[in-house]
């Protein structure tokens, strides 16, 4: 399984971003597909995750503001960030879980700044 994440960039504090990742088959094989971040000197944490029923997860941090989708036909998921602040700067990476199998993309760097 491979993952390409994209969409990362400068941005203003208040504005938005959306994140795409796009897996090399089915996104509905994977159990759970997530979102994870990392900023420097930091431990990656989780962000948002999907489940392949549709159910979906949030960091307390992002709730409300960052919303997690995907795309069957695309085989891609996404994660539509709004009211960003200096705090979400990271590296964001994402993830799948197919059977005890779990896959990363490449990170994309996402730079909250004024």
């Amino acid at each position: 399984v491979q993952l390409q994440a994209s969409g990362g960039g400068l941005v203003q504090p208040g504005g938005s971003l959306r994140l795409s990742c796009a897996a090399s088959g089915s996104i509905f094989d994977f159990r759970i597909m997530a979102w994870y971040r990392q900023a420097p000197g930091k431990q990656r944490d989780s962000v948002a995750y999907i489940s392949n029923s549709g159910s979906t997860y949030y960091a307390d941090s992002v709730k409300g503001r960052f919303t997690i989708s995907r795309d069957g036909a695309k085989n891609t998921m996404y994660l539509q960030m709004n009211s960003l602040k200096p705090e979400d700067t990271a590296v964001y990476y994402c993830n799948a879980v197919l059977g005890s199998l779990i896959s990363w993309g490449q990170g994309t760097q996402v730079t909250v700044s004024s």
